[in-house]
């Protein structure tokens, strides 16, 4: 009597049930991996400062979550990896926010869970050139479409986007022009994603697919930034960045700064911009401080942008900068994107022991209700609007894009890192003053209490640097775009996260369509056609 073997099994082979839920420790060596990996790109940021590195940086990481036995165990690998980037480039906020920073970064790496499931779906092995194709476009839409998600202002707000690590690079910010930083942001991740096909396929047209887009889109940069025209030249002012140092008496801070800005009688100075900060008095109501200032701006010829950290009438503190001119204060703008934590707690009943262990703010600051140009005028009575914007506010490019679009000749920030003097906070922060000016083409400057205060030209060129241990006055001769001279960004705005919203939705749409119609087979008794 022969034996009857026992009937093969038409799911998975043990070997391959094994491979789809590893053992724990396999498992979690994993995502201890990841977690490492999101570290890596990180490196690329100032103040370590290997933008090279941003090009390659996410690959260890993709490489991780393309090789999962799954695309569950791949978004959890995408996670951890984006826990890791968050907790690693924000390791400065462990000050303010205390033991809060792990929560966040957990939080925030969930965001990135999407980009292991789309690295693993698409460029699982054996990788088709057609696939290879979409994942060129698929990944970097993902990518851009979880950093435009974690810049949302209810969220915080942007920081440690891919696209910054490029700050010092105007040619490749010749992308930011025409799209932001998000074109920047794309660039870096779809030539992470084409080094991951490169390395990692086994057949040709793959790997030849992934390399003419790499040479594309590293090209594309310097091509932009050579067949656009420099913004035409309009004349220069002379701008001076008061940086007193840290100062931690109120009233010693400022004295320091107007001892500072004393010293520039007698130079051709058009604005004079002090720090975040530099008073603490309301203007509006503290005759001594306010005469101080104007006669600054008598002795000097030029006017004051101070920055006041006050309470108001109302009983409550707003961050303004205030333009003062020798006939007193012209106008005011107050800062509307406040600093969580820094400068408020999100929903203190619940997060307001934080401040007990912390520095985060005991008192949650007033946002003002809406950004404004402020009518500044050059030593000869000549308008200089400016955009004058508020430490964390330069993170955001829609602010710099609507001052741009409501005629700012000139991008002035107002910040202080004395919280953070021996971290990265102060270069990545000035970095971004960099990426603003090449978004909008419009000089830059930023004017520092402590931390580091610097002006860049309106391709995001450096111009002048006073460092963390400088102070005094840093003087520079800003070249001036035409008025009324729009980049590509100025015009259509935040088109290219849209698109990749658009693209997120259209891929993750596909999946599902796609998930159902196997299950709909399988029910049906048919094999089913693997998914692309």
């Amino acid at each position: 009597m022969s034996r009857r073997s026992a009937p093969a099994s038409p799911t998975l082979s043990t070997t391959a049930a094994e491979e789809r839920e590893p053992h724990a420790p396999h498992r979690y060596r994993a995502r201890t991996g990841a977690l490492a990996a999101g570290a890596v790109p990180v490196l690329a940021f100032p103040a370590p400062g290997q933008a090279w590195l941003a090009w390659v940086a996410l690959v260890p990481g993709l490489l991780l979550m393309q090789r999962a036995p799954s695309g569950r165990e791949a978004a959890v690998r995408g996670w951890w990896f984006g826990a890791g980037f968050i907790l690693t480039a924000m390791y400065w906020l462990v000050p303010s926010v205390g033991p809060g920073l792990p929560v966040i970064a957990v939080l925030f790496g969930a965001l990135q869970s999407a980009v292991g499931y789309t690295v693993h779906r698409l460029l699982h092995p054996r990788l088709t050139a057609r696939r290879a194709l979409l994942a060129l476009l698929v990944v970097p839409a993902v990518w851009v479409t979880t950093e435009y998600a974690r810049s949302w202002p209810a969220l915080g707000g942007p920081w440690a986007l891919l696209g910054a690590t490029q700050w010092q690079h105007p040619a490749v910010l010749g992308l930011a022009s025409a799209g932001g930083i998000w074109l920047v942001s794309a660039a870096v991740a779809a030539v992470n994603t084409g080094a991951l096909i490169a390395l990692t396929a086994v057949h040709r047209r793959p790997r030849a697919v992934a390399a003419g887009t790499v040479v594309l889109v590293l090209a594309s940069g310097p091509l932009l930034f050579a067949l656009r025209e420099a913004p035409a030249a309009d004349g220069a002012v002379t701008v001076a960045l008061v940086q007193p140092g840290i100062v931690e008496d109120p009233q010693a801070r400022f004295e320091a700064s107007a001892r500072i800005t004393a010293g520039l009688v007698g130079q051709p100075v058009d604005l004079v911009v002090w720090g975040e900060s530099s008073t603490t008095a309301d203007l509006d109501r503290d005759p001594a401080a306010l005469d101080t200032l104007r006669r600054l701006a008598a002795t000097s010829g030029a006017e004051v942008v101070a920055g006041e950290d006050a309470r108001k009438t109302d009983g409550r503190i707003s961050k303004d900068a205030v333009l003062v001119s020798p006939a007193g204060v012209v106008d005011r703008y107050r800062k509307i994107r406040l600093v969580p934590f820094g400068e408020y707690i999100p929903l203190r009943p619940v997060l307001g022991w934080i401040a007990g262990v912390s520095r985060a703010a005991g008192e949650n600051r007033a946002p003002g209700t809406a950004f404004h140009v402020l009518p500044a005028t050059d030593r000869e009575g000549a308008p200089l609007p400016v955009g004058a914007l508020i430490c964390f506010e330069s993170a955001f490019p829609d602010m710099a894009r609507t001052a741009a679009r409501d005629g700012a000749r000139v991008l002035v920030y107002q910040s202080s890192t004395s919280t953070f003097q021996r971290t990265w906070a102060p270069e990545q922060h000035v970095s971004l003053a960099a990426i603003r000016a090449a978004e909008t083409g419009r000089p830059a400057v930023q004017a520092s209490l402590t931390g580091v205060s610097a002006a860049f030209d309106a391709q995001g060129r450096e111009l002048a640097r006073l460092g963390t241990d400088g102070t005094g006055v840093l003087t520079v001769r800003l070249p001036l775009t035409a008025p009324g001279t729009l980049t590509w960004y100025d015009r259509i705005g935040d088109v290219v996260p849209l698109g990749a919203l658009l693209v997120t939705a259209g891929a993750a749409g596909a999946g599902v369509a796609g998930w159902r119609r196997s299950r709909a087979l399988r029910r049906a008794g048919q094999p089913s056609v693997p998914a692309v």
